[in-house]
């Protein structure tokens, strides 16, 4: 069987999915979601000419003064009246400056006596110290983008924008099989020959900071009847993860179980290392990603494609990590006929692979916080050379 490029096999797996039905949030319910419409701005940011310092406000054109201070300006206060001729007002940070003034003199550079003011400083341009008004954004301008993430900085320019609820994508339901007679339960004992089943809980960590419910169905030994059986009950998901049983050992029945169970598999094998007997399709409504047992390989897969499907399904506009670019602190050795993604961790120096890329590596994969991508056929490459990375913190 030919195996199937990483950037195919990642298309593919999002056009099994659907985008989950929207649903309307008061705003403090909607960080961590993605946008299912476009915002757009019900009021003008900031509403009027306010000051960006306390101090006074004047007309710059009748520089040097003196001005008489003809009131007082506060955030939250009335409007103040017009400026008159050689007056000026007392204002503080965020006021409205008052018709006819048009630059604040600040209050460390004014001196007052007898109710009137001068400046103790050079000339002011025209609009020192004032935030102009709709210099942030206006009313019916676009803030935000349908697909847009939702995070605090998002959260206050919808708030300011004047929206107290937004239309956000839905939360995919997630249930997770984990598969094998060696497994016992975390913090069980381990007697010889047994594992602690450890991917259940790093794949709930990984998902922990994305929009989506999350249901641990345990572990399912290797018997055909058992694992069909899981795989039906957790068809009521909108996505069926299970790890272990996708290779072709004797003990690999993930593959004969979901067909038995009904489902309709779209890809199997991956060009990539680690991480090649990853396997997708649909069961039911659900969509179905099988990835490997070890921890190593079901975590880079399920950063590639898992994170990225459950955002592509909660309305996410760009669900793929974003890639870029680090120099090589160490040099690497040529890859072979698949796409090498190895942990790495970066420095001053640059970024250097950790010290195993064994698939069971967990120590090194713990040590990690990006990968480094080498496409297969790779010539080697030397420390300062230009290499791609995904982030992993």
């Amino acid at each position: 069987m030919t195996l199937l490029p990483v950037a195919e096999a990642q298309a593919r797996l999002l056009t099994l999915a659907r985008q989950l039905p929207a649903e309307r949030l008061p705003i403090a319910q909607c960080a961590g979601r993605w946008l299912a419409e476009d915002v757009l701005a019900l009021r003008s940011q900031p509403w009027a000419d306010l000051s960006a310092m306390d101090g006074y406000a004047i007309r710059a054109a009748e520089w040097p003064g003196p001005w008489w201070i003809a009131g007082e300006s506060t955030a939250g206060g009335a409007v103040p009246a017009p400026l008159a001729p050689g007056e000026c007002c007392r204002i503080f940070t965020g006021a409205p400056l008052p018709e006819g003034a048009d630059t604040v003199l600040i209050q460390e550079d004014a001196a007052v006596e007898h109710g009137a003011l001068n400046p103790a400083c050079a000339p002011l341009a025209k609009g020192r110290n004032v935030r102009p008004a709709a210099s942030d954004f206006q009313a019916g301008q676009r803030l935000l983008g349908a697909g847009a993430g939702l995070g605090a900085a998002q959260i206050a320019l919808a708030v300011l924008g004047g929206h107290g609820a937004l239309s956000v994508g839905g939360r995919p339901r997630i249930a997770l099989l984990s598969t094998g007679n060696e497994l016992v339960p975390p913090g069980a004992p381990v007697p010889p020959g047994s594992l602690p089943s450890s991917n259940a809980p790093m794949l709930a960590a990984m998902l922990g900071g994305l929009a989506c419910d999350v249901t641990d169905l345990g572990i399912v030994p290797d018997n055909l009847d058992a694992m069909t059986g899981a795989l039906e009950q957790a068809a009521k998901a909108d996505i069926i993860v299970s790890t272990g049983g996708a290779s072709v050992g004797d003990h690999d029945l993930v593959r004969p179980a979901f067909a038995k169970a009904g489902g309709s598999l779209d890809f199997w094998k991956i060009r990539m290392r680690p991480g090649k007997p990853l396997m997708a399709g649909h069961l039911g409504d659900a969509v179905f990603l099988g990835l490997p047992g070890n921890p190593v390989s079901a975590f880079v897969t399920a950063y590639l494609f898992l994170l990225p499907l459950v955002r592509h399904m909660a309305g996410a506009a760009a669900p793929f990590p974003p890639a870029s670019t680090a120099t090589l602190a160490a040099p690497l050795p040529a890859t072979g006929e698949r796409d090498d993604y190895l942990r790495a961790c970066r420095s001053g120096n640059g970024v250097v692979s950790v010290t195993s890329q064994d698939s069971a590596a967990t120590c090194a994969l713990a040590q990690a916080d990006c990968l480094i991508v080498r496409p297969a056929r790779s010539p080697a490459a030397d420390a300062g050379e230009t290499v791609t990375i995904l982030p992993l913190t």
